[in-house]
Order: structure tokens, then sequence, then C-alpha cells
């Protein structure tokens, strides 16, 4: 059946709900080209059928980026085919969808690095770099006639 396993009248009709949906997130995304303001839609808090989930989702369609995560559970992210308007669905146990937002921003905050991640990656890649370094031969110089013949 469908992703919640409901009742077969609550997943296989649309309501309506999916254009209401796709309207706020066009004032959202001009908000977001006008004023840089982000927003987000919390898809889970609306009464969508499975039918208006999948109607929105071929409505936004699906642009260039397209991620998944594993990071307490599967995350899938991926950008509509409006850029700045990202489809963020999470799952927990047993693969049910947890949470499920459209996002209107440049970049989903959760793609971002953690300030502290960023420096731990610098400090290890420092460390992998010395031991290149350190278990690298010497390196040989080539002489030219002119530089050792004047």
């Amino acid at each position: 059946m469908g992703r919640d396993n409901g009742a077969p009248c609550l997943t296989t009709r649309t309501t309506g709900m999916a254009l209401s949906v796709l309207a706020e997130v066009g004032r959202l995304l001009e908000t977001l080209a006008e004023t840089g303001e982000t927003g987000a839609i919390d898809l889970r808090s609306l009464p969508l059928t499975e039918a208006d989930r999948d109607q929105l989702e071929t409505l936004l369609g699906h642009g260039e980026v397209s991620i998944e995560l594993e990071l307490a559970g599967r995350s899938e992210i991926w950008e509509t085919a409006y850029p700045g308007a990202w489809w963020i669905r999470h799952r927990g146990a047993a693969d049910r969808v947890a949470s499920e937002e459209i996002a209107i921003c440049p970049i989903p905050e959760i793609l971002s690095a953690h300030p502290a991640d960023i420096a731990a990656g610098a400090q290890r890649l420092q460390q992998d770099l010395a031991e290149q370094n350190s278990s690298a031969p010497p390196e040989q110089t080539e002489t030219t006639t002119e530089a050792t013949h004047g």
C-alpha cells in the first residue's frame, strides 16, 4: 500500500492540497529571492493524502541535485525543478517517513558542514599530508647542462 499504510480512501484521491502547497512554495521562493529570508513547509503537518504527495512531487519535479544521507536513518534530499526549493525526507525505524518538508533556501542546513567538523577535517588532512611526506622517497632533481656548465 502507501507510505504510511493508510486506508485506501485516504491515499488514492487528490484533495487540491498539492496546488495550495505549490502556491505557498511560490510565495516563499519570491520572498527568498527578494529578501534572502528562508522558509519551510512541514508536509507531515498537512492533511495530504498519498495522492496529494505524489501530485506535489510531480508538480515540483526534480532538479539537478539529489543527495542521500545515512545519518540516524536514511535521508533523501533533492532540489526541485525550482532552484531554492528542496524536498527533504527523513526516514526512521523500519524505513518509515519520520519527517518531510519543502525547504526554501539556497542550500539545506543539513548539507552544511559544521565548523568543528571542518576544523577536524583540516587537521586530519594535515596529518595525512605529513604521513605522506615522511614516507615518500626524496625527490630527485634534474640538472641541465646549462645549470652545470654555465
